[in-house]
């Protein structure tokens, strides 16, 4: 496309335009190369030559940097200046609401100033950056990281979280080059991310829906794919109100890669374009499970003392007092080694002082070695272990699902064959659990009473559990292949 004489002499492609010819901005005099800096800013342009034009005068003359690390000059969708308004407002009133939700409940969230991104880590430029919010999420990235990490071993890999723990659990493997937090969703926080990594594709894990990321990926040509995309039964129901003004922000999103066929239906009527949209299956039934139990084992198998183990993983405030309920109901002749872990483990020391108000012996995981003889419970209160220590136990209760929370991932469990039993409120995994109870491979429980029926039944008859163990763990195998499916896709943006 041809530039046009803008204001003052200074040329200037058309409005909205694509950077695609010379782009010449007046710098003959301070007043017209002023008026070119604020009207009509250039990110990632390099100066080529200097010229004189006639009627113009001297000018510099830019043209695109490389294709993958372009620039479009951006037009902002009205429903991004309605999202920017939004934050404007909310943020100074939320922030501290937030904070002290945070410290009252104990969580631990990245500093400010690391999502703020105004001194950030030198990073390896002109690679993939994948993001995914926490742990669940980050497991998802693992195993796409390392099956990018084997087929594209030149590509620098990136990886970012949201959360405290997810971070943590990110830096405890070496999958990636670097790890990193995700920039607050605002321009300068973005444009710094962005301008610091150069990355030549962005990916997002399940739905991270981020309007000014998207935007920014936009603006710079960096294509955008959401692997593993999957829209609970709640969100749709939001997104889907709220389709005027969404489709415009999803119109970045170069592919999305769903889990189900459902999922993929889902995106569509949200407003991606059905050719950009395909079903590949769910990249967590990929996970391997680990090669090898942490450390920690021993000294766990050690204070079990022979009884069996229920290992009650990820669960949130309020649920368990339901689980430690549920146990100390069961008569002492038939009642397990409970292997405790709140979603949280900064939660860890309230629940070990919840668990001796049952009478019930308790340790936490990091002071284990202090402890001689057997207890009735342990307290994870480290990050990344439970998925490994799920090899242990011999029922599964994956937390997150007695209370209204959405639960939490079952394939961890089911990948050593270990029969797992949930709540009703499973809305975050509802595609994955319908599969599950369809086959016999998991129960619901409703009520703590239930549980504890379940339990006692269980413990009491370890093979009838071990069948349903062995179905969850046929189910992982039939549904294997979503990694390939997905890697296919993102090898096809990083080629070199």
């Amino acid at each position: 496309m041809a530039a046009h004489q803008g204001r003052k002499g200074v040329l200037v492609p058309p409005a909205g335009g694509r950077h695609e010819l010379p782009i010449v901005l007046l710098s003959a005099h301070h007043g017209a190369d002023q008026q070119a800096k604020t009207s009509h800013p250039k990110p990632n342009l390099r100066t080529v030559y200097a010229a004189t034009y006639p009627g113009v005068g001297a000018a510099k003359v830019y043209l695109p940097a490389p294709p993958a690390l372009g620039y479009t000059a951006p037009v902002v969708p009205p429903a991004l200046l309605l999202y920017r308004a939004l934050i404007a407002t909310a943020l100074p009133v939320a922030a501290p609401w937030l904070i002290l939700q945070a410290r009252r409940r104990g969580k631990r969230r990245p500093s400010l100033a690391s999502r703020l991104w105004r001194n950030p880590p030198p990073l390896p430029a002109g690679g993939a950056w994948i993001h995914a919010v926490s742990v669940g999420e980050v497991g998802v990235a693992r195993v796409l990281l390392a099956e990018m990490r084997r087929r594209l071993p030149h590509v620098s890999l990136i990886l970012s979280a949201t959360t405290a723990t997810g971070l943590a659990t990110a830096a405890s493997h070496d999958s990636a080059d670097a790890v990193v937090p995700l920039p607050l969703d605002l321009p300068g926080p973005v444009r710094r991310a962005l301008e610091t990594a150069r990355p030549r594709l962005v990916v997002l894990v399940e739905t991270e829906l981020w309007p000014e990321l998207l935007h920014a990926c936009r603006s710079r040509t960096i294509p955008v794919v959401i692997a593993n995309a999957r829209i609970s039964d709640r969100s749709f129901a939001g997104y889907r109100r709220c389709r005027p003004l969404l489709a415009p922000l999803l119109a970045p999103i170069t592919r999305a890669l769903a889990q189900s066929e459902e999922d993929a239906r889902r995106l569509v009527a949200i407003g991606l374009p059905p050719e950009r949209v395909r079903a590949v299956g769910n990249v967590k039934f990929d996970s391997p499970p680990p090669s090898e139990l942490p450390p920690v084992a021993a000294a766990i198998r050690r204070v079990a003392a022979g009884r069996p183990i229920l290992a009650a993983g990820s669960t949130m405030e309020g649920e368990d007092e339901l689980v430690l309920e549920a146990v100390a109901r069961l008569p002492v002749s038939n009642r397990p080694f409970l292997l405790l872990a709140p979603r949280h483990p900064e939660r860890a020391p309230q629940v070990a002082e919840r668990v001796a108000g049952w009478g019930l012996s308790c340790a936490l995981r990091t002071r284990l070695e202090a402890v001689e003889g057997p207890l009735d419970v342990v307290v994870l209160d480290s990050v990344g272990e439970l998925a490994s220590l799920y090899a242990l136990a011999a029922v599964a209760f994956v937390g997150g699902s007695l209370v209204p929370t959405g639960g939490h991932n079952p394939i961890e469990p089911a990948r050593f064959g270990v029969p797992i039993v949930t709540g009703p409120h499973v809305r975050n995994f509802a595609a994955v659990y319908r599969e599950f109870t369809s086959h016999g491979a998991a129960r619901v429980v409703r009520t703590t009473s239930e549980l504890t029926d379940l339990l006692a039944r269980w413990f009491g008859d370890p093979a009838a559990a071990r069948e349903v163990g062995q179905a969850a763990a046929a189910i992982l195998a039939r549904n294997a292949g979503a990694t390939a499916a997905v890697v296919d896709e993102l090898e096809r943006f990083l080629r070199p």
